[in-house]
């Protein structure tokens, strides 16, 4: 871990850009009952069945020295 935590105290070279990957997955569902609208003083209400609809990979690349308001 602490060689993985050094890449970020390297100074900034835009030859070997620093990136940082994320990866995770996720289920899509969806409702089968309508829900029940807000009204004033509750919330709006939804069932606890759902419907599955598959699943989806998210994937994140993220440069963190290269703008976005940070500076190193």
């Amino acid at each position: 871990m602490e060689d993985v935590l050094e890449v970020y105290h390297r100074p900034h070279n835009p030859a070997y850009p620093v990136v940082c990957v994320d990866e995770t997955s996720k289920q899509m569902i969806a409702e089968t009952r309508v829900p029940i609208t807000a009204k004033p003083g509750r919330v709006a209400r939804h069932d606890y069945e759902y419907e599955r609809n598959g699943t989806a990979n998210l994937f994140m690349i993220f440069a963190p020295w290269k703008g976005g308001g940070m500076s190193k």
